[in-house]
């Protein structure tokens, strides 16, 4: 019989790694791209300088001119619940933000009232609520609500102090244990 002849071809797996390297090199160029593009950007090199700068300068104007003054109402301890019913204590101060001058004095004079409407707050909610931060904002929009109810209610009489002047309510220790 006649004999065959077998010829072995290389293999052409050589190629695949060819192929990793290349996509490896494209990834990265692109990566690159992407992030100086960014740094660019945050930098603010795509915006115009002029109108960046002036709308800084209005914003600072604007917060410094609503929210100057501040009274402090410190080392308050609650009693809170769980919703297990289990009763733990919490310890808070805060801060009011005003737009008012004579915030200080206001707050002073009446703060037997803000600190009850703060119980009040306070206890109408479980302990897990307060250690979100949803429920700390909800608690914080409230809190002002009600504190300008008061003191609208108390200087009712008083030209001098403005209407709903608490614009803000800083924790400055929020602890429950």
């Amino acid at each position: 019989m006649a004999e065959e002849e077998v010829v072995e071809q290389p293999a052409k797996g050589g190629g695949k790694g060819l192929m990793i390297v290349l996509i490896a090199l494209i990834l990265f160029l692109l990566l690159a791209v992407v992030g100086g593009g960014y740094f660019l950007y945050s930098q603010g090199v795509f915006s115009p300088q002029e109108n960046n700068n002036q709308a800084e300068t209005v914003k600072k104007e604007e917060s410094n001119s609503s929210d100057r003054f501040k009274a402090a109402v410190n080392d308050l301890v609650l009693n809170i619940t769980n919703a297990k019913g289990r009763e733990k204590l919490m310890k808070l101060s805060f801060t009011l933000k005003s737009s008012d001058p004579a915030i200080e004095a206001v707050v002073e004079a009446y703060k037997a009232e803000i600190i009850d409407v703060v119980i009040s707050q306070i206890s109408a909610r479980s302990s897990e609520e307060l250690l979100t931060v949803g429920g700390k904002a909800l608690l914080k929009d409230e809190m002002i609500d009600e504190i300008n109810k008061v003191l609208n209610d108390a200087t009712a009489g008083n030209s001098d102090i403005q209407k709903s002047s608490i614009k803000d309510i800083l924790f400055t220790t929020f602890v429950i244990k």
